[in-house]
């Protein structure tokens, strides 16, 4: 049975959608069958794997409404290597008749039960706010996956998402729990940054994952050409570290490793040569953990 990953943060322009986008593309690469969902009506991870959310004839919104099955809105057979469930601004609409259904919160959580067992991860792009779709994704997902950058503003936004992540494992989903936090765009000569990173890995310990994401230039182009960073462009430092985030899930989930380990390594063994090459380096850059006093 497959996995199911929100990934979530109220917070917008934190690399949420960037991060579900190239971590499906990387797991992909490590040969995985996954599929990755747009909840969010912006469409931006549609656009991101090189969907024209305009043309769409079918979406997240009419399998949210269950007008359609999983089956009926996915698109398969992606360059990227991952199925997709497509969104646009329908999405707005649907947000609002869910309301009027006694299982609102589980519409997601119903449909996915169709395919679950044809992925070995689900991973679900949610809107950068707590509402109805992003309350879908926490009672459909076994855990969660909190991108966020290195800044005081992102610490209080967490406490409300962990917040809002233990009401709803209390009343709807109580197998939920969290994945991992994600620093992204980070920047080592950021001091800021560093110290808010030695924070988080001082309060979170191995519930923060080890990889980090660097603001990359290469990263930031992808998504304009409808490309995950791999397809964009294999070599970059923006690609190694999702490639390595990817192999650092795996691990924990597969007991490779405990969490928090602090061995190295990355998904290479496993990548797909067809697809992308041998990575020419590990990990993204190392942060010097300071745990200011």
């Amino acid at each position: 049975m497959g996995r199911i990953i929100a990934i979530t943060n109220q917070k917008g322009g934190v690399g949420k959608t960037t991060t579900a986008v190239n971590l499906a593309a990387s797991m992909a690469a490590t040969k995985r069958r996954v599929l990755l969902i747009d909840l969010d009506p912006q469409g931006n991870a549609t656009m991101g794997s090189g969907v024209d959310k305009k043309q769409l004839t079918a979406s997240s919104c009419e399998m949210l409404l269950g007008e359609s099955t999983v089956a009926d809105v996915v698109i398969r057979g992606l360059d990227s290597g991952y199925d997709l469930v497509p969104s646009n601004a329908d999405l707005t609409a649907a947000e609002v008749q869910l309301k009027n259904f006694p299982d609102r919160e589980q519409r997601l959580s119903n449909a996915l039960r169709q395919v679950r067992d044809e992925y070995d991860f689900i991973f679900v792009d949610t809107p950068p706010s707590l509402n109805m779709l992003t309350l879908n994704a926490l009672v459909a997902a076994d855990s969660v996956i909190v991108p966020m950058q290195c800044e005081y503003y992102a610490l209080e936004g967490l406490t409300d998402l962990l917040d809002t992540i233990d009401g709803v494992r209390s009343s709807l989903n109580s197998a939920l729990h969290l994945e991992g936090l994600l620093r992204t765009m980070f920047d080592p000569r950021n001091n800021l940054a560093n110290d808010v990173s030695a924070q988080l890995q001082a309060h979170f310990g191995d519930i923060l994952y080890r990889t980090v994401i660097p603001r990359n230039v290469r990263l930031a182009e992808a998504p304009s050409h409808g490309l995950p960073i791999l397809l964009y462009d294999k070599y970059s430092r923006g690609a190694q570290a999702y490639l390595a985030l990817a192999g650092e899930i795996l691990r924990r989930a597969e007991g490779e490793t405990a969490p928090g380990d602090r061995d190295g390594g990355t998904a290479d063994d496993d990548v797909d040569s067809t697809r992308v090459s041998e990575p020419g380096g590990g990990e993204a850059d190392r942060v010097g953990w300071t745990n200011p006093s």
